[in-house]
């Protein structure tokens, strides 16, 4: 099950276990059971603080190991292999559950702690979904922290039938004592503030206590990043405020065209740019969304202010926009009724959830070409649909994808409606542009590729100068038409939405804020 050199490097990190930790195993006939078991075995050999414990009657989901401290009465389950992405998981839940440090602050683990209700925590998943792990890893925290907290990582592709009753069509789709408490990414803030009633006000009223800053970024993504690097490392007080950190690179498989780094996911670069970060003296602020921009000569204090959903507002001289962008939407009659109903936005996600059906990607752009050449490995065929004569992919893309015998590409096509039966998707409506001819293909998911929206809509209302797009218009220094505040990013006007454009422009953005900085009285 685990080769050689993992079972060495996993060895090492069990080390770190101080308190008995059992796996208990409840199986059925299914070579999945034989596969748990065989790895639950593995893993007690390499530590004496675990063992292994057979009690089929332990859950009525099989196969299922559950990883229990018997001290504490902590249970952490996971019904399927965890391999994958979540091999992690995996690993911090055994290091957790014996008794190694939770790396969290000490006032979030008293908060856990203090939890008085009971969480039985489901969460359906995808082994190659990359988001996944991050919910998986917070709700495992919980479980290892609060007795109170029972949770289950699902393998959507092993329990086809709780995933086809539940109507699971988007992972990880988390639920909580039976109701459904949220799908997509979320971190482990965002879920204390949903289930600890009370804790986004204690959260706004800390966030109005702070001092201003001399540099503040809005958005966390490679932009964002950069730009607060540079600033911290000119020794100025620099804060960054963002929804969640990493931006849309969170949701960036694969990337091999980063200078000098030849292949790396997007949640690996994203940490990577946290603990860069990390290194300097910058106040980090996630979980919080940004909802207005006031501009200094309207404040009392003279101050830019930056005020958030959450109620509480930053301050600061000067401010680096870097809010990204989002995924482009049809905008067409049954798109948002069916959303995460078959209608997805991240095939490296939701992909295996529709194993063995039809599909379709909207979209003939590189995102749409390899999101196309990715699912057809997985689902029964795929149906690319481009509004355009021709492709827009790059050449060595669209020649890999006409080389497989289920991939079909449409040209021409304008998508018109989703249809479904009130659950789920059922096909989809398209008009063929050469003919007018409304045709429609049968079909269980549809994956929307078509580019990028900035995500600027609350700035509408302030005095930084949108383009037609929506796009922030800067100039040479990175600088907006307000005073004091500067822009980076893909929700900019600069051409060529890239990752390393992006962390260019934040330097440069952030290079602007400090020269405008040391000019004022």
């Amino acid at each position: 099950m685990l080769d050689a050199a993992i079972k060495q490097q996993l060895e090492q990190y069990l080390k770190n276990i101080k308190q008995d930790v059992q796996l208990v195993v409840s199986l059925d006939e299914s070579k999945a059971s034989q596969d748990i078991l065989s790895l639950a075995n593995e893993i007690s050999e390499l530590s004496n603080f675990i063992s292994v414990v057979h009690d089929d009657a332990a859950s009525e989901r099989k196969p299922v190991m559950t990883i229990s401290n018997p001290e504490k009465g902590t249970q952490i389950r996971f019904a399927g292999l965890p391999m994958g992405h979540e091999f992690t998981s995996l690993v911090l839940a055994l290091l957790h559950s014996g008794g190694h440090p939770i790396k969290l602050e000490t006032d979030t683990i008293e908060q856990i702690a203090q939890l008085n209700k009971k969480l039985d925590v489901e969460i359906f998943i995808s082994l190659s979904c990359q988001n996944c792990p991050d919910v998986v890893q917070a709700f495992n925290m919980m479980a290892a922290i609060n007795p109170d907290i029972r949770v289950t990582m699902i393998d959507g592709a092993l329990f086809q039938d709780e995933v086809k009753n539940r109507d699971i069509m988007a992972v990880p789709s988390v639920f909580i004592n039976g109701e459904l408490f949220g799908q997509g990414r979320m971190t482990l803030n965002e879920i204390l503030a949903k289930v600890d009633d009370g804790a986004a006000k204690k959260v706004a009223d800390s966030l109005n206590e702070k001092t201003p800053y001399d540099v503040l970024v809005v958005g966390g993504g490679p932009g964002g990043s950069a730009a607060a690097l540079y600033a911290a490392r000119k020794g100025i007080r620099t804060g960054v405020v963002a929804k969640r950190f990493g931006g849309q690179v969170m949701d960036t498989l694969a990337i091999e065209n980063f200078i000098s780094v030849k292949r790396t996911e997007g949640p690996k670069l994203a940490t990577d740019l946290s603990e860069h970060l990390k290194e300097y003296d910058v106040d980090i602020i996630t979980e919080q969304q940004a909802d207005k921009l006031i501009g200094s000569p309207y404040t009392e204090d003279g101050y830019i202010h930056i005020n958030l959903e959450s109620g509480a507002t930053l301050k600061s001289k000067s401010v680096i926009l870097s809010p990204g962008a989002r995924w482009r939407e049809m905008n067409v009659l049954g798109e948002q009724e069916y959303r995460n109903k078959g209608v997805a936005y991240c095939p490296h996600c939701d992909g295996p959830l529709f194993k063995g059906k039809k599909t379709a990607v909207i979209g003939g752009g590189n995102s749409g070409i390899e999101a196309a050449i990715d699912l057809a490995g997985i689902v029964e065929h795929v149906t690319v649909l481009e509004f355009a004569d021709t492709l827009r992919a790059d050449q060595v893309l669209i020649k890999k994808a006409n080389s497989m015998p289920n991939i079909n590409i449409i040209t021409m096509a304008q998508t018109t409606e989703v249809l479904g039966d009130g659950k789920r998707v059922t096909s989809l409506k398209y008009k063929d542009r050469n003919t007018n001819e409304i045709k429609e293909i049968e079909l269980s998911g549809i994956f929307v590729q078509i580019g990028l929206v900035p995500n600027t809509e609350w700035l509408k209302d302030s005095e930084v100068k949108l383009s037609d797009r929506g796009e922030i218009e800067v100039g040479n220094h990175g600088e907006t038409s307000m005073p004091g505040v500067f822009a980076a990013g893909d929700a900019t006007t600069v051409p060529y939405k890239q990752i390393i454009i992006a962390m260019g422009e934040g330097a440069k953005a952030s290079l602007g804020a400090f020269d405008y900085l040391i000019r004022q009285s």
